[in-house]
Parts: C-alpha cells; sequence; structure tokens
C-alpha cells in the first residue's frame, strides 16, 4: 500500500510539474483494498478528490496520471475507472514471491516501524478495588490488552497499566461494609452502612478473613479494626482482580494506586499547576476547576468543603503523574460506558496543565448484555447485581471471551451469546479460526511423517487462483496493523482473521497440498511454503488477539 502511494505521489507531482495537471494544495493519497476482485488489488480515489481543486473531470485526470505510473516488478496492470479511479492489479509472480518473505520474517511477520520507539501508555480495566471484575470490565481490559499488542507490533514502546482506587468515599464504604460482615460471620448483629456492598461477594471475603483471624480483630477498638480490615480486605479484592485478569491473559507492566499520588506529592503538584495558571477558583468553601474558561458548560469541584478531593481531582493527579512525572509521549485510556461524561473535561484539565490534549485519547467501550440462546442473563448469585468474569470464563473459557469482545467496536453496545461461544462448529469463528490453525499444523506434521522436506520449494508454481487468493490474503496483516495502530481500532483483528481462515479452507478444498503421486513433488513442496506462510500469519493473527493457537483439535 505504501507503494501504490508513492507511485500515486510521484505521478501526481510530474503531471504537476509538466503542465498535464494545474498546481493544487497537498492531498493525503487515499489507497484502499476494493470490495470486488475485477476492480484490482488495489484502488484510489485521488482523481474524484482533485476534482474540485483542479476543476477537472475525475476521469479524465485519472486518464492523465495512469501513463506516469510506472508498473514495476509489482504490478501487472494498472487502469482509470469511472467515475475518477485509479485501479491496480498485482503481478501473481510477484505475489507468489512473497511466501518466502513471509517465512523469512517468521514471528516477527506483520510488524511495522510506524512508531520509531514513542513511549505510549495504555491503561485500561481500573475499576475499584472493592468487587470482582464483571463482564463489562473484561471488553474493556480485551480491547486495551490487543490494542497495547497491536502498538507493540507497530514499533511504539507500550507501557500497560491498571489503576487501582485504593482511596476515597468508595473504599470507606468497602472497608466499612468488610467490617459489618465480619462481624456477622462471627455470629455478631451489624449492619451494612448506607451505600454498602451488598453483593454476596462480600459475605465470602469477610468468611475467609473471620476463618484466617479468628476473633482477634473483634478485640480492637471499631475505627482500628475497620482499618485492619480494610488493609486484609483490599490485598485480597487486588489479588483477586490480579487472578482474574492472569486467566484473560492480560499481563500489566504497573499496577498504580491511588493513595500514591497524595504520599508522593503528585497531587500537590498537580493542583500547584492549576493554580499557577490561574484555572482554580474557591467558591462555596470548595476549590473548583474553572473549565469554563476552557469551553466547558460549566466548572467542576476538585476539592470538596469538607477538603477531601474528588476523583476528579485524583484523575488530573493521575494524569499529571502519567505525562509530566513519567513523561509519556502520549496516553490512552480505556474507560466504560458510564465514564462518557468526563471525557471533554479531563480533556480540558490537560490543557490546562500546559500539556497538548492531543496527547491524550480516551477510548469508551459500551456495555456486554449477556445471552443463553434467547434469554439474557441480568444477575449473578454470587455478586448480585452483575456476572463476574470468573463465572464467564468458567462457562466458555478464555478464547472466546477475548475473540467476542473484541470482534464489535467499541462504542456499539454488544450481545455475548454464551452458547455459540461454546460451539465446536463452523458457526462459532474462535472454532472456524482455530481449526484452520490446526489444520495447518497437521499438513506440516504429515509432511513431515513423509519425509518431504519443502525448504527448496519454488513459490513460482503457485498460480492457483485459491492459491493467490490467500497470499493476497496473508500480504494483508502488515497493513492492518499499521492501520488498526494510527486508528486504534483493534476490532478489525477478529474479522481479518476469520476472513483469512475462509481463505486458507479454500486453498484446501482446491489444492491438494501433500501429494505422493509422481509428478507432483514440486507442487506439493511449493504449497507445502504456502502452508508454511499460512501458520506464521494464523499464528500472528491468534497471538495479537491473545488467544491460544492449537495444533490439533
Amino acid at each position: 500500500m505504501h507503494l501504490i502511494r508513492e507511485l500515486l505521489a510521484n505521478a501526481l507531482a510530474e503531471a504537476q510539474a509538466s503542465g498535464q495537471l494545474p498546481s493544487a494544495p497537498p492531498i493525503e493519497v487515499p489507497v484502499e483494498h476494493p470490495q470486488s476482485a475485477e476492480h484490482g488489488d488495489y484502488a484510489s480515489s485521488l482523481p474524484l478528490r482533485l476534482a474540485r481543486a483542479l476543476r477537472m473531470n475525475p476521469l479524465e485526470i485519472a486518464n492523465r496520471l495512469v501513463p506516469l505510473i510506472p508498473a514495476g516488478d509489482a504490478l501487472a496492470r494498472v487502469w482509470p475507472e469511472s467515475p475518477g479511479f485509479i485501479n491496480f492489479a498485482l503481478e501473481p509472480r510477484w505475489l507468489a514471491a512473497q511466501v518466502e518473505a513471509v517465512i523469512e520474517e517468521g514471528p516477527a511477520f506483520g510488524n511495522v516501524p510506524l512508531g520509531g520507539g514513542e513511549s505510549v501508555q495504555v491503561e485500561f480495566v481500573s475499576i475499584n478495588p472493592t468487587g470482582p471484575i464483571h463482564v463489562g470490565h473484561a471488553r474493556g481490559g480485551v480491547l486495551g490488552d490487543v490494542l497495547a499488542r497491536v502498538l507493540d507490533a507497530a514499533g511504539f514502546s507500550v507501557t500497560r497499566e491498571y489503576y487501582f482506587n485504593d482511596a476515597g468515599n468508595q473504599m470507606d464504604n468497602f472497608y466499612g461494609s468488610l467490617h459489618a460482615r465480619y462481624l456477622q460471620a462471627m455470629g455478631q448483629d451489624a449492619e451494612l452502612p448506607q451505600g454498602g456492598y451488598v453483593g454476596e461477594y462480600m459475605v465470602d471475603v469477610a468468611k475467609e478473613i473471620a476463618d484466617e483471624e479468628g476473633d482477634r480483630l473483634l478485640d480492637l477498638p471499631a475505627e482500628q479494626a475497620v482499618e485492619e480490615l480494610g488493609r486484609i480486605g483490599l490485598g485480597k479484592m487486588m489479588r483477586g482482580i490480579q487472578s482474574d485478569m492472569e486467566r484473560l491473559r492480560i499481563d500489566f507492566d504497573v499496577w498504580f494506586r491511588e493513595h500514591t499520588l497524595y504520599s508522593d506529592g503528585q497531587y500537590e503538584k498537580a493542583m500547584d499547576a492549576l493554580g499557577s495558571n490561574n484555572h482554580l477558583a474557591k467558591r462555596e468553601g470548595a476549590t473548583w476547576f474553572v473549565s469554563t474558561a476552557l469551553g466547558e458548560d460549566k466548572d467542576n469541584v476538585l476539592v470538596r468543603g469538607t477538603g477531601v478531593p474528588t476523583y476528579f481531582a485524583a484523575d488530573v493527579a493521575y494524569h499529571y503523574n502519567k505525562f509530566v512525572e513519567r513523561g509519556f509521549s502520549r496516553v490512552i485510556d480505556v474507560w466504560g460506558a458510564d465514564h462518557q461524561g468526563h471525557v471533554s473535561r479531563m480533556k480540558a484539565a490537560i490543557g490546562a496543565l500546559g500539556i497538548d490534549p492531543d496527547r491524550l485519547t480516551i477510548l469508551i467501550n459500551q456495555m456486554v448484555t449477556l445471552k443463553r440462546g434467547q434469554q439474557i442473563l441480568r444477575a449473578s448469585k454470587r455478586a448480585g447485581e452483575f456476572i463476574t468474569l470468573q463465572e464467564l470464563l468458567d462457562e466458555v473459557g478464555t478464547d472466546p471471551c477475548r475473540y467476542f469482545f473484541l470482534a464489535r467496536s467499541p462504542d456499539s453496545q454488544m450481545e455475548f451469546d454464551l452458547e455459540l461461544a461454546k460451539k465446536s462448529s463452523n458457526e462459532n469463528p474462535v472454532f472456524y479460526i482455530q481449526y484452520a490453525h490446526a489444520r495447518v499444523a497437521s499438513i506440516l506434521k504429515l509432511a513431515a511423517e513423509n519425509g518431504i522436506d519443502h525448504g527448496d520449494g519454488d513459490v513460482s508454481l503457485l498460480t492457483d487462483p485459491a492459491e493467490l487468493a490467500l497470499i493476497r490474503k496473508i500480504l494483508e496483516l502488515p497493513e492492518l496493523i499499521e492501520s488498526m495502530a494510527v486508528k486504534l481500532e483493534p476490532h478489525h483483528l477478529p474479522h481479518y482473521s476469520q476472513d483469512l481462515a475462509t481463505a486458507f479452507h479454500w486453498f484446501y478444498q482446491q489444492c491438494r497440498v501433500v501429494s505422493t503421486a509422481p509428478g507432483d513433488e514440486a507442487i506439493t513442496r511449493a504449497r507445502l511454503k504456502l502452508v508454511q506462510a499460512s501458520a506464521i500469519a494464523l499464528g500472528r493473527a491468534l497471538s495479537l488477539m491473545g488467544m491460544e493457537a492449537p495444533e490439533k483439535m
């Protein structure tokens, strides 16, 4: 795609320099894959985009550009098409030769040098350690993790981070609730505090502590008992969250704790920075961020009249820590749907700290609805009002969770069909893709058992339409990784993986790979090279999605 774009840009520059086309302001050269093969491998709407600026018919622009595009080794044909496209068809021999390049790159196939080592922090999940992770949080977890994997592949230096909100009113409510449940577990009467946590998981945690600690905490003054229980319970909740993330195959580089913003001084530094830039005001005993001066609809409270910082103040300090203290070039936050209203004020606060708001990207992922057949699941016996990630993983496994949470754009609500996720048939895209990889592995194993060495296979023999279609699909992976890294849209990866599996299954049906018939030795070795390249591409796609690449099913 980069080659096509460069050829078009050069042709345009030559046409304008020679007077064949009028001069015009610089324009980005669009290149895409057409939906139909009859339009070639690539197409550009550049003439259509230039038509208004040049005051010319777009097809005439295309007709003047096409003769200035050299065919070269990679291109078999370049032609204009109404109403103003330029189409490109790749040379089959060049396509076949790319199988060797894929094999040579091996596990690095698909990597692109886009990021140049730029430091990017991706912060995701980050729920309060007051309860187990539920399916909505898990969607953001998979989105953030796969995005980080894609950015890694695109050459960025990525830090994956989980932010524990271990300070504030919610934690006080958690500690009070845990104290009440502990007292109940020890046979005493106790009521949950107002706004306390009612889920059955709190009973489980309190009973576990009671079994471990006995009545030791009963002898402590209430305030000290709450503090001690809170310390123990917080540790258990954090370890539970970390365990859930491990089951979902998510590894964080940093587990950041909110309370360190206060103990390490970042909160004061952030507030001082806002104050020195005249973005703070004292009103009604509270400290306000004067965000209306920056285009917001209303000002926002940073410190309540009681002197307690709001969650927004903690978020401002946390992002001060990210950008100023730790020096990340870019920060990507993956937030749940309930944070939609906080995006603009967070961007305003970043600008008020003297940081370019464009360095912060906030991705919002929408809610998840679980279905079993036609039945919508609304609650968990253990957690009360939500279904936990543990329950989902126990029922369907990690790979289906990762695939289906990723397969929809994060800004769209999704339905997760438990019955589909468990099917061992081609209806289930997870089974379909993994079965393709297992079939690849079985073919290579069969060849090895028959003593077939395909190292000297001649890929120029790969001329069948099914072979070339598979090669074309394999070669889309680097382009896709670059596009996903630029647009921050990893949800395209599951669809590519399914298309790649389809291309491989079609090739397998149309072309016998391992043949011991006389005269088939050369084509067998060539096709085994294509199978090897398919294994690399399928394995890479599954790896980027954080899924297993099975060798048998």
